[in-house]
């Protein structure tokens, strides 16, 4: 499969230019963008989304050529040098590897612009006069108190998957173990370098921790179903940091971002460069309003009691495979 999609974008190298350059002379005031998106998983999807409609409901002409990683770092280096042969007007990364492709292999001046790159500084993107963008840095702390408290202290030993290949996932890590170290809590890590080894990373630890934590780490997160299936299996609760994957799984909480208001964060930066202002006057912008998961069937069937002022602070609360706060604004807007 790797060798086919090496294949794939080597065809695209030899002739993207011809196309972009046609593209170019047809029409010199549609502006032409390249997104290169790290992993299809819902919250990058929804990233892309608000990105897209931003755009829209501003009235930007544009052409949008979009391409998928599928979680290779090799396949987002291949994609940016893409985007640089085609000579696109300004290009995007969605994820770390992705934005750190493009930084390091568009160097010309063309504006790149990361989304929810969690740790900016580790991944080399400060300080560079053509980048901006926006960073999801999870508050880890927090996260830790919610385990906490939702745990009632039992959480003596946390497990932890993340990805060692990412800068985003290494910088979480070491969060996580510094603050479990403040708290005399055991952190358990098992490392990945891509999401076919989730499954069997999470299996490598159930056996000897308490809760599982998954910070914002794409390349866990597009398998957090595996996950959240060897949690349920051992009953141990797993704790993440994306509300948008919990859907659907078994995740006990989560504490994430509303990742479409992320994609529109995004998709105004973008904008904003469009219209005349350089990267290096817009930064770093933080993604803000978390919001907080939980799911009381995967409570009860681990026997864990949520308190109802946690259950009040939730945004999404499932119950019988109901979102029942949902559910309650739907019918009070009826």
């Amino acid at each position: 499969m790797k060798s086919f999609l090496v294949f794939i974008a080597s065809i695209l190298l030899v002739f993207s230019p011809l196309f972009a350059e046609a593209a170019k002379e047809n029409n010199s005031d549609v502006v032409t963008i390249g997104i290169s998106q790290l992993v299809s998983h819902p919250a990058l999807d929804n990233i892309e989304k608000g990105i897209e409609d931003y755009l829209n409901e501003k009235g930007v002409d544009y052409k949008l050529d979009l391409q998928i990683a599928n979680g290779e770092i090799s396949t987002a280096a291949s994609i940016a040098q893409l985007f640089k042969s085609q000579g696109y007007d300004y290009v995007v990364g969605i994820a770390t590897p992705t934005a750190q492709a493009l930084a390091n292999t568009i160097t010309d001046g063309t504006p790149v612009i990361y989304a929810t790159v969690t740790d900016p500084a580790a991944a080399g993107l400060e300080g560079l006069d053509y980048v901006c963008g926006t960073t999801d840095q999870a508050p880890i702390a927090k996260h830790l108190e919610l385990i906490e408290r939702v745990m009632n202290g039992n959480a003596k030993k946390i497990g932890m998957i993340y990805t060692s290949v990412e800068a985003n996932g290494m910088s979480q890590m070491e969060t996580m173990r510094a603050e479990c170290e403040k708290n005399g809590i055991e952190l358990i890590t098992q490392s990945v370098n891509n999401s076919s080894e989730v499954r069997a990373a999470t299996e490598a630890i159930i056996d000897r921790v308490d809760a599982v934590y998954v910070a914002i780490d794409n390349t866990v997160i597009s398998a957090i179903a595996s996950v959240a299936e060897v949690c349920m299996r051992n009953k141990t609760p797993l704790f993440t940091a994306d509300t948008t994957s919990a859907f659907g799984t078994d995740v006990l909480l989560s504490g994430g971002f509303d990742y479409y208001k992320a994609g529109l964060q995004t998709g105004r930066m973008l904008y904003d460069v469009i219209n005349g202002k350089k990267p290096s006057e817009l930064g770093m912008e933080y993604v803000d309003q978390q919001e907080i998961y939980i799911n009381l069937d995967v409570a009860k069937a681990l026997s864990i009691e949520i308190d109802q002022e946690l259950i009040d602070e939730a945004k999404y609360v499932i119950e019988n495979g109901v979102d029942i706060k949902q559910a309650s604004e739907t019918g009070n807007n009826e």
